[in-house]
């Protein structure tokens, strides 16, 4: 007997005798209505996975977008990175402090950010993510903490970001949270700070050093953040030990631009 039938009999029964109690029949459920299903074929869900795989490959700058970094197995997603896949997938960001610190007195600054991914089709959330700083961290410790309040909101919006990204585009099989910026250069055990000009004797080859417009490029990128020049210059001693940016190399100046490229 279908369901309207079993209904049409407990209205009838109950009809029948009013003043009795009626024993109602348990309506038959079927499996697929207690197990979840699919939303797509396995062959949509592999070609969704080959487009994200192509779009990475063809359209995603290595060292811009993402980052290899030694010890991790997967490579790490920018900021630049996560705001392509956002625009590729059709995603409006909403950003929302959710919390925050702002002791003036003594010195003590920290913000929780929430970004939520909306699908402008159809204005669904897809995702939302969580990103937090605070001028306690190790990287911002030693500096003047009432210079870096706009750096230490900015991070931890780009960190909300790119957690919200890798959930909302289903990519974290292909990388992995940005590994705290560079986070390599802070490890518990680092390796001993290589000279800006090595001796003759420890090594024959002098490194090549930072370019004009490699200098050019950093000075700009840190007024776009609001980093002060007594900020930047503490982010590269931290970094690399080095008391001036004019005294970096090529490949560390290619690091303090992805550093701060990560940071917008």
């Amino acid at each position: 007997m279908n369901l309207q039938g079993k209904l049409r009999q407990q209205s009838k029964a109950l009809e029948a005798k009013p003043n009795e109690p009626v024993k109602l029949c348990p309506l038959e459920e079927h499996p697929t209505d207690i197990v979840p299903c699919f939303a797509i074929s396995v062959a949509e869900a592999k070609q969704r996975v080959q487009m994200l795989q192509d779009f990475v490959k063809e359209m995603m700058i290595p060292g811009q977008d993402y980052g290899i970094v030694p010890g991790i197995s997967k490579p790490t997603l920018f900021k630049p990175g996560a705001e392509k896949l956002t625009d590729i997938f059709g995603f409006s960001k909403q950003v929302q402090i959710i919390n925050r610190i702002e002791d003036w007195d003594n010195g003590l600054f920290g913000y929780e950010v929430k970004v939520s991914l909306i699908n402008k089709r159809n204005q669904l959330t897809e995702a939302e993510g969580i990103g937090s700083c605070n001028t306690r961290e190790k990287k911002y410790r030693n500096q003047d903490p009432y210079n870096v309040v706009n750096t230490v909101l900015k991070m931890a919006k780009k960190r909300a970001l790119i957690d919200a990204v890798l959930s909302a585009t289903r990519s974290s099989g292909l990388f992995t949270q940005d590994v705290e910026d560079l986070e390599i250069h802070h490890n518990s055990n680092p390796a001993p700070p290589v000279s800006t000009i090595p001796s003759a004797s420890s090594n024959p080859s002098k490194p090549s050093m930072i370019t004009p417009p490699q200098l050019k490029k950093i000075q700009i990128l840190a007024e776009t953040i609001g980093m002060t020049p007594q900020e930047l210059q503490s982010l590269i001693h931290e970094m690399f030990r080095v008391n001036h940016s004019n005294k970096l190399t090529k490949n560390q100046a290619s690091a303090i631009i992805q550093h701060l490229l990560s940071l917008q």
